[in-house]
């Protein structure tokens, strides 16, 4: 018999490596069993080792590994069949469980899942912790709160053909994550393009004076609107969040030339300035002035009609009065004319006899209204005995003037009666 046939034999086998040991167990021969009265120096059994370990799989799967050396005979009895698809399920059951554990992922607050189940949209998933079958689902995660930029300095040609160069900045956000993900391969690329198209058709409508100076607020916002609208258009799902215009300049060559251009539109609307300035300070002058000689002009009118009213209404009266008393009228208007005449002359008409001397006073000041000081100092100029003689003679030829202007008087009297 073999070394290494199972079973048989009353004698104990002995095998080329077991260095003379003896393999115990009742006539028989389970190779794996406990080496008894031995030691066994050789290299394990590679094929023992893999049905002991198939043997233990099996009872943990519900089978029974079969029992070795229980007969004379040599041969293994009471052995079951092995179930062969244990290790193969157990490994399917492993691989399921791996498989399902891969698909948790968790949604941060500021992102969005855009979830593709065989490269077909399915739905957009919230922030939380979410599961999706792998390798069935393909889930792409979109930052909706994230402002993102883009800037483009570009030079190109305006309405009256000249040549500006132009810094532009747009800062967006993702406001339909589906849209950014599905629609455009590339967003960032196509929103360039976009600010790239509204920029030069903006410009290329708009004169360079207005650009480089007054017009880039409008620029701006005009740019911002066409942009949107491309960019709804092309379903991007981006919204426009700012565009800043950073810098408007002509090119190198001209800059200089530029720059005077600048310098005297400044002066010259400096100049206007002071113009505007000097007008608003003259003007309302002007027309206080104006309304003040108009004022005048109406106040002089009224009062020369009222006036001529009152002297109408005056002759009026004296004319009632003239018809009732008709010599009493005429004189008395005949003495308010001599003294309304002879109040406005500065000569002074004396009535004085022939023989008197003849009085030497400054009678046009006194006519006049002169002050007190300067009469005083006329009389403290003269002499007091001329003083006396010319108070003297004054009595006597007012004593006279009196005397003839009661015969006057009496003949005027007469002469009425």
């Amino acid at each position: 018999m073999a070394w290494n046939e199972p079973g048989g034999g009353n004698g104990n086998q002995h095998d080329p490596w077991s260095g003379g040991g003896r393999r115990g167990g009742n006539g028989g021969g389970n190779r794996g069993g406990d080496n008894r009265g031995g030691d066994n120096q050789g290299p394990p059994d590679l094929d023992e080792a893999l049905k002991k370990f198939q043997d233990k799989l099996n009872g943990m799967l519900g089978g029974r590994g079969g029992k070795r050396g229980g007969g004379s005979g040599g041969k293994s009895g009471g052995n079951r069949p092995r179930n062969t698809f244990a290790l193969p399920g157990l490994l399917i059951v492993i691989g399921l469980a791996v498989w399902a554990a891969s698909g948790f992922y968790l949604v941060d607050q500021s992102e969005r899942g855009v979830v593709l189940r065989f490269g077909k949209f399915q739905e957009v998933v919230t922030p939380g912790l979410q599961w999706n079958p792998p390798l069935i689902d393909d889930v792409r995660m979109v930052n909706v709160t994230r402002v993102r930029s883009v800037s483009q300095t570009q030079s190109m040609l305006t309405q009256d053909e000249n040549i500006v160069s132009v810094e532009m900045s747009a800062q967006y956000q993702v406001a339909d994550p589906r849209d950014y993900v599905l629609n455009v391969r590339d967003p960032e690329l196509s929103l360039e393009n976009a600010l790239d198209s509204a920029l030069r058709h903006v410009v290329g409508g708009t004169d360079m004076i207005d650009i480089l100076t007054s017009g880039r607020e409008i620029l701006g916002s005009a740019v911002a609107s066409r942009l949107q609208t491309y960019l709804d258009n092309y379903g991007t799902g981006i919204r426009l969040v700012t565009l800043n215009v950073e810098s408007t300049s002509p090119p190198d060559a001209v800059q200089d030339a530029f720059d005077d251009v600048i310098r005297a539109r400044e002066d010259r609307q400096r100049t206007i300035n002071q113009a505007m300035a000097y007008a608003n300070a003259i003007i309302p002058e002007a027309q206080g002035q104006a309304q003040r000689i108009v004022e005048q002009g109406q106040g002089y009118r009224e009062s020369v009609v009222a006036e001529a009213r009152g002297q109408a209404n005056r002759f009026t009266a004296l004319l009632t009065q003239y018809r009732d008393a008709p010599e009493i009228m005429r004189e008395r208007l005949y003495l308010d004319t001599i003294s309304e005449v002879l109040g406005q002359t500065s000569k002074v008409l004396v009535d004085v006899d022939q023989n008197s001397p003849l009085m030497v006073l400054p009678m046009d000041r006194l006519g006049r209204g002169g002050s007190s000081q300067s009469s005083s100092e006329s009389a403290s100029s003269l002499d007091p005995q001329v003083l006396e003689r010319l108070r003297a003679e004054s009595g006597s030829s007012s004593a006279n003037s009196s005397s003839s202007r009661s015969g006057r008087d009496s003949g005027i009297q007469r002469e009425g009666r």
